[in-house]
């Protein structure tokens, strides 16, 4: 239901565009965005009063608005922007300045609301159902797969290079990787806090430091290698967290 609503909906956006013949724009991506995040929070809110009624619902909501846990958790929130901008001065020592970290505080803007309104599908209604039976890993795994390639509708307008061409591969499975890793940090938190909040401020963190932080004046290519190695960056953090904490995330499950 959430593919269904999300890519159908941005298909909708560009169909005049391709029925005309032209080429869709960066305006007309930027355009899809809105229709896409209504995926998963209309499909988390529809279903979760389908399947569980009044109550699921005052559960839900409940779970958003819990933000009273122990303040380490909220540590987590600083994963993203530091390692994004940890990958990015040490690519700009070592190979070029056009690496630099540009600063553009209003881009966090562009985390908030994907932030918000996405985890109310994903870990509010989607992880769950999907960890029955599962481990927190093996979910989150799931998850985040499918999480990352539901950004394909719009992945060539994600970054500050687009189009990305014959690099455009290369991009959308660092990008996928990448994402992957940051699902398991959003679970790997909600699993021991069950606060969708922290999920969402993890999600803002990690969406809007890629815009706050992303080099301008950088090509197809260098967006695809600092891409992924941000990603393997990530799954490094993500591989510690898993090795120290593997009796809840890979033996433990509901």
């Amino acid at each position: 239901m959430t593919y269904t609503i999300s890519w159908l909906g941005a298909l909708l956006v560009v169909l005049p565009t391709v029925i005309q013949g032209r080429a869709i724009t960066q305006i007309n991506g930027l355009l899809m965005f809105p229709v896409l995040l209504l995926g998963p929070s209309v499909t988390g809110i529809v279903l979760t009063g389908m399947l569980d009624g009044r109550e699921g619902l005052r559960e839900l909501f409940s779970r958003i608005g819990h933000w009273r846990v122990n303040v380490r958790w909220y540590a987590a929130i600083l994963i993203p922007p530091v390692l994004v901008l940890a990958v990015l001065f040490s690519l700009h020592a070592l190979l070029s300045s056009s690496f630099s970290p540009h600063l553009n505080p209003k881009g966090i803007l562009y985390g908030i609301v994907p932030g918000f309104l996405e985890e109310i599908g994903w870990m509010g209604f989607a992880f769950p159902r999907m960890q029955r039976g599962r481990s927190v890993l093996s979910a989150g795994l799931l998850l985040g797969l499918l999480w990352g390639i539901w950004h394909l509708p719009v992945i060539d307008f994600l970054g500050a290079a687009y189009p990305h061409g014959m690099f455009w591969l290369s991009f959308a499975l660092s990008f996928i990787v990448a994402m992957m890793a940051i699902r398991l940090l959003i679970v790997w938190v909600y699993s021991h806090t069950q606060s969708i909040l922290l999920a969402q401020l993890i999600h803002i963190s990690s969406t809007g430091s890629l815009v706050v932080f992303s080099p301008l004046f950088i090509t197809p290519a260098q967006e695809a290698l600092w891409y992924g190695i941000y990603a393997g960056t990530l799954w490094l953090a993500v591989a510690l967290i898993i090795v120290c904490d593997s009796k809840h995330l890979v033996y433990e499950s509901p």
